[in-house]
């Protein structure tokens, strides 16, 4: 799944991912993420930190806070590369940190860490 307000991220990251045969779950923000977990289960979440309504931060603790979802793993994404960002993802549960613009071989190198770990 890719929670990104920024359609152009989300296609990005769909398209890297669907040429590596994962199916990919698209989503606007937190709000509209939450309704489609509970329907695809993800194995795997990034979630852009900066959205409108409920951002990364607020979405990842939901996600961790939830007993069913508290194993998949969240990684965060962001412009922005500073410790308090890494440091706040980490408290709330998150599983790494990406920084935007991300790469193919970055994006699918986490795919392959975790999803490969929870199997």
């Amino acid at each position: 799944m890719v929670i990104d307000d920024s359609n152009t991220i989300r296609r990005s990251a769909e398209i890297f991912l669907n040429q590596a045969g994962c199916e990919v779950i698209l989503a606007q923000d937190g709000f509209d993420a939450l309704s489609k977990i509970t329907d695809h289960e993800p194995d795997v979440v990034f979630v852009d930190i900066m959205m409108p309504r409920l951002d990364g931060y607020q979405t990842c603790s939901l996600i961790k806070r939830n007993a069913k979802y508290r194993s998949t793993p969240v990684i965060m994404l962001s412009s922005k590369d500073g410790l308090f960002d890494r440091a706040r993802g980490r408290m709330v549960g998150s599983d790494q940190y990406l920084t935007k613009p991300f790469t193919k071989d970055t994006l699918l190198t986490a795919v392959r860490e975790h999803a490969c770990a929870r199997a």
